[in-house]
């Protein structure tokens, strides 16, 4: 996997170690009508992501060279619609079916 991906900080673990969700994009065979989906995982040092965008949801732009985590610039934008995307997406998901 290299080059430029979009990837979302899933978690940052014991504050040393952020999980990124790298997504693929639209038109991709593992996005949906759902928006994207998770196409891998990197964990990286927390230090290294941009300091704005060391945070639980930050959207960045992540590029990957043979496979390892080069550098990634945060998305500040879009990290609020991701916020509110993925807010909408579980409240859908908690509404409870109709009695059949």
């Amino acid at each position: 996997m290299d080059g430029s991906y979009t990837g979302v900080v899933d978690r940052i673990v014991d504050g040393e170690t952020a999980v990124i969700l790298m997504e693929a994009g639209p038109g991709c065979d593992a996005s949906s009508e759902d928006g994207p989906r998770a196409i891998d995982q990197l964990d990286v040092a927390a230090d290294r992501l941009p300091r704005e965008g060391r945070y639980e949801g930050a959207v960045l732009s992540v590029t990957v060279a043979d496979g390892e985590f080069v550098g990634a610039d945060h998305r500040e934008g879009e990290s609020e619609e991701h916020r509110e995307a993925v807010d909408e997406r579980f409240a859908r998901l908690s509404e409870r079916l109709p009695d059949r």
